[in-house]
């Protein structure tokens, strides 16, 4: 029989959480709309096939991490583990080209087996934008400064830094790499294993490597500024000039880089040290060649994610609006019973945040009522039902007044 508690990597979102998601979600919605992003829903589990032409068959997203599966009729799917690669697909599947440019938003859980850790998680969830069809560096001073807006508005831009770089094109790419090759060779026998590997196969990837000897060995490892030509040099000072006119700082970061081939250009990152080893909370960058990797059209396109679960680790209550506190209605007796389940009705129609008290005395039901942090409470006995009043009571002071019932709506204004 299988253990009821939730599976390793995963969590329950309850209360807090949960209304922290929704102000995180909520600001990242209308910072979106207002920059001219529609919204968008991929499905959670696509054909292994998005991933692996996307992630590269030999990342360790595609090796390791993705949950993929074997459905009845002998497909193989794939729960996503990234927003990009589905949005790119619906671009090709929905003949969206003909609308470019296209802005999108979306947000929702992704899955990857990994090790759980703080900020880690195996289900979680993301914010995400992207941009298509749009090949001058002015989208991508506008990506950034959307999540500049989108950090503000939460109360975090203060606290992260923004770290920018440029991959240069394809050419500038390519000579970087191949530089890095004759460099890391030197080193091969003193690099980890996972480095090693990806010396043949993805030499960039180094340059992530977490393993302490494999760090010291990056320190001194060829810059890619060094490798850019002209061309990559008058974007990525393009980029640069247009976050200093809009009065965004940043720092350019020379190991800052993405591994996949399709990645060109601008790659960024919103950093924190307030989150331990997983300091990043968004992170992006272009990606030009990957509708066309994909077979679709060739499309320039660039993107952010931001994962919730370290934004919500990093918004503080200051920032965060007041639960709304709601009024309880106390009946005492059958018939107010009743009446209050009527009344409770018509003031949820009004507008008003109800909680009913359902059973125990008069003692016990205030008790609930102030754990549920209730500003005012409605009591609701036989005696008041006779006389067609109730006693209205405001939980913080204490004082209370009888109001008429066809009055209660009227006499709550003050708790909307």
């Amino acid at each position: 029989m299988a253990r009821l508690q939730p599976v390793r990597g995963t969590h329950d979102i309850l209360e807090i959480k949960a209304r922290t998601f929704d102000y995180i979600v909520s600001h990242f919605k209308a910072v979106a709309e207002r920059y001219g992003h529609g919204e968008i829903s991929t499905p959670i589990f696509e054909f292994t096939e998005v991933f692996k032409r996307t992630l590269g068959e030999t990342s360790d997203v595609v090796t390791k991490e993705m949950y993929t599966f074997e459905d009845r009729s002998g497909e193989q799917l794939t729960l996503r583990p990234e927003y990009t690669a589905g949005i790119a697909r619906a671009f090709i599947s929905g003949g969206m080209q003909q609308l470019a440019p296209c802005k999108f938003y979306a947000y929702g859980p992704m899955f990857r087996y990994e090790r759980p850790q703080k900020g880690r998680m195996r289900q979680f969830h993301q914010i995400d934008a992207e941009i298509l069809g749009v090949p001058e560096p002015q989208a991508d001073v506008e990506l950034l400064a959307m999540a500049a807006d989108f950090l503000r508005e939460i109360g975090l831009l203060d606290r992260v830094t923004l770290e920018i770089n440029s991959l240069g094109d394809v050419e500038s790419r390519q000579a970087y790499r191949d530089a890095l090759v004759v460099y890391f060779q030197e080193y091969k026998d003193q690099l980890s294993q996972d480095s090693q590997e990806r010396l043949d196969r993805n030499p960039l990837r180094i340059l992530d490597s977490k393993n302490e000897g494999d760090k010291a060995i990056v320190a001194n490892a060829p810059s890619i500024q060094d490798y850019l030509n002209e061309e990559s040099r008058l974007f990525f000072s393009a980029v640069c000039q247009g976050l200093e006119l809009l009065d965004i700082p940043y720092t350019v970061n020379e190991r800052l880089v993405r591994g996949l081939d399709y990645y060109s250009h601008t790659a960024f990152e919103f950093t924190t040290t307030e989150l331990g080893a997983q300091g990043t909370v968004l992170a992006g960058g272009r990606y030009d060649k990957l509708i066309e990797q994909m077979g679709g059209p060739a499309t320039a396109g660039i993107g952010w994610a931001g994962g919730l679960e370290r934004l919500a680790e990093l918004v503080t209550a200051e920032h965060m609006p007041e639960a709304h506190r709601p009024v309880a209605i106390i009946p005492m007796g059958g018939l107010a019973q009743v009446k209050a389940m009527k009344l409770a009705h018509d003031l949820r129609l009004q507008g008003f945040h109800i909680e009913m008290g359902y059973r125990g005395n008069l003692g016990k039901r205030l008790k609930r009522a102030n754990k549920a942090n209730a500003v005012a409470a409605i009591l609701m006995g036989e005696d008041e039902m006779a006389r067609r009043v109730v006693t209205v009571r405001n939980l913080d002071s204490g004082e209370q007044q009888e109001v008429a019932l066809s009055d209660v709506a009227q006499a709550l204004q003050p708790y909307r």
